[in-house]
């Protein structure tokens, strides 16, 4: 299932790394983990937030994919499930049957 992973970053934990050089790494041995479909970088709310979009195959990879965030950065984090457009048409042609 697609699913869209806002992770929100603990901001003095998130500039730690950044002074030591390792933000960078963290966040690419995440991207490797997750494979994701897109993954975009903001700020949310005052905080670095990453939006994440990827296939969750199993939920026995949500430990994996979460921990992380929660340990590296003190990331709050949310699951959301999401589609692409090809999804939505395909969910709307099945409601007319």
């Amino acid at each position: 299932m697609r699913m869209m992973l806002k992770a929100s970053m603990d901001t003095e934990k998130a500039n730690e790394l950044i002074r030591n050089g390792t933000l960078g790494k963290v966040i690419e041995e995440s991207m490797a983990q997750i494979k994701p479909e897109a993954a975009y970088f903001t700020a949310d709310g005052g905080r670095r937030t990453a939006f994440i979009f990827f296939d969750l195959e199993d939920s026995s990879d949500l430990p994996v994919i979460s921990e992380p965030f929660f340990l590296e950065l003190g990331a709050e984090l949310t699951y959301t499930p999401a589609m692409n457009r090809e999804d939505v048409q395909k969910g709307l042609a099945r409601l007319g049957k």
